[in-house]
């Protein structure tokens, strides 16, 4: 995890004073460049001078943000014997300052970042002629020195890297957003024949050398492979270098990293069952992009016709007018004239006079569409009108629910005798509502531990079970349950 922890020398890039920190950064790597490695802070001072933001800029502040630099590892000090001639001089500490690996990466990084948009990919084929004959040497380069091992590998890589890199930058301008305004325009047109030549050659060739490529790889043994890449690792491992305590986890590191670049190489070539090779979702975005651009400039065509002054074909028209014979023939000129190129078609939610499929716009009766306004603050008019009173509606209701209720605590309390209820005493052929009050009232005994319950009526009773089951007869079949007994108190 200590590799996911946050970048301390990439603070400078978004700290208060980024606008010093990065000048004085990017001294430093111009110097780098020019193999200037160490730098004494007098000749930063000079080289910041050189700028007109930098002009007042004192020794004083310099120091805090070579300090503040060296802090973030950015910069490493080295302290110069050689140039203190008193005491004083020696206690003030004349440094050297130079870049730590970390820096030099981040300002490449950024300089990269700077031009981006300048830098434009492209579908070179060289890369695919350059990764097919090194994928044909590869039967004897296991054979060869771990120096040409080295570098067969680094060209492969780096042919393969720059083929990536080219297409994808290429392909990402047609999705951009400044590419759609482009496509759109009307100077595209003039440009399209060469795009769409461009882009289908790229096609033919990308089938051809893939089909190539993977034949290669396929025909080339796991053991063989294995024994190449051994020798890959071997050449890596033979360059010094200066920190050899962490030999074990460089050696793993290397490893790793080369099986997963060969088996990067290889998906961008063959498919398998889980996903396409990368080379076929190239041919397909590539058939998307040359689509679009068709599909674009067909648009761009069209639009430019409908901008054609039509004056003399108006005239031509409305002197066919002129020259019909009847209504019917004016109809199929209209329709020739303003019906096909600018069809919009209305739809209201009307019943059609007629359901015939046959009939004319003059065959149907016209129909009224209410059309509202869109403005927030509309409101529909209300119509007032006044309500009805159903409080005798409602009376006569509760009376017939009132009656209901009675009936059916009559029909149960006729089966209540010295204070008890024996259902397999009823022998009688009892209602659906009777049936329901008794199981209902059986239910909510059962809850309870001491099997006691209180009925809608407010009598209190008890709930005693025999043995032995009963039928019960009621109006919609009969009801098979055991032989319950409802002992109410006084």
């Amino acid at each position: 995890m200590k590799y996911l922890e946050s970048i301390q020398e990439a603070i400078y890039l978004s700290a208060g004073n980024a606008s010093q920190y990065r000048r004085i950064m990017r001294i430093f790597f111009i110097e780098y460049e020019k193999m200037h490695f160490q730098l004494y802070k007098e000749d930063v001072l000079e080289l910041l001078r050189e700028y007109p933001e930098f002009s007042d800029y004192s020794m004083d502040q310099l120091k805090t943000d070579l300090e503040a630099l060296v802090g973030w590892k950015n910069l490493t000090s080295i302290q110069d014997p050689k140039r203190v001639y008193t005491i004083a001089e020696y206690k003030n500490k004349q440094y050297r300052y130079t870049m730590s690996e970390y820096a030099v990466e981040i300002e490449r990084m950024t300089v990269k970042l700077e031009n981006l948009f300048m830098d434009s990919g492209n579908l070179s084929m060289n890369y695919f002629v350059r990764i097919e004959n090194a994928l044909n040497e590869m039967e004897q380069i296991d054979r060869q020195e771990l120096k040409a091992v080295n570098e067969w590998w680094s060209n492969l890589q780096e042919d393969f890297k720059r083929l990536n890199r080219n297409y994808q930058d290429y392909l990402r301008e047609f999705y951009s957003g400044k590419s759609d305004k482009v496509l759109k325009s009307i100077e595209f047109v003039v440009h399209k024949d060469r795009f769409i030549s461009y882009l289908q050659e790229f096609v033919q060739q990308l089938q051809n050398k893939s089909i190539r490529i993977e034949n290669i790889i396929k025909k080339l043994s796991q053991q063989m492979v294995d024994r190449v890449l051994e020798r890959v690792i071997e050449s890596e491992l033979a360059i010094p270098h200066p920190d050899s305590e962490i030999q074990d986890l460089r050696e793993n590191a290397i490893k790793e990293n080369i099986y997963g670049k060969w088996q990067s190489l290889s998906d961008w070539f063959i498919s398998t069952d889980r996903h396409p090779s990368e080379s076929q979702k190239v041919l397909d975005i590539t058939d998307e992009v040359i689509r679009k651009i068709i599909q674009n400039a067909a648009l761009i065509v069209q639009i430019q016709n409908w901008g054609i002054s039509r004056k003399e074909d108006y005239k031509k028209f409305i002197q066919m007018f002129m020259q019909c014979e009847n209504v019917e023939a004016a109809h199929k000129l209209s329709a020739h004239v303003f019906g096909i190129q600018h069809v919009r078609h209305f739809k209201v939610n009307c019943p059609r006079s007629t359901d015939s499929i046959n009939s004319g716009v003059f065959d149907e009766l016209p129909s009224e569409y209410e059309l509202k306004p869109h403005t927030r603050t509309y409101k529909p008019r209300i119509h007032k009108s006044g309500f009805e009173s159903k409080a005798l509606e409602k009376l006569a209701q509760r009376n017939q629910y009132l009656e209901k209720l009675e009936e059916d605590r009559n029909l149960v309390m006729k089966y209540i005798q010295d204070n008890k209820l024996d259902i397999s005493r009823i022998d009688d052929c009892i209602s659906v509502d009777t049936r329901e009050t008794l199981l209902r009232w059986i239910a909510q005994a059962n809850l309870t531990v001491s099997k006691s319950g209180r009925t809608e009526y407010g009598q209190a009773f008890r709930l005693i079970k025999q043995e032995g089951s009963y039928t019960l007869k009621c109006e919609d079949g009969e009801l098979m349950m055991p032989r319950y007994i409802f002992q109410f108190e006084d």
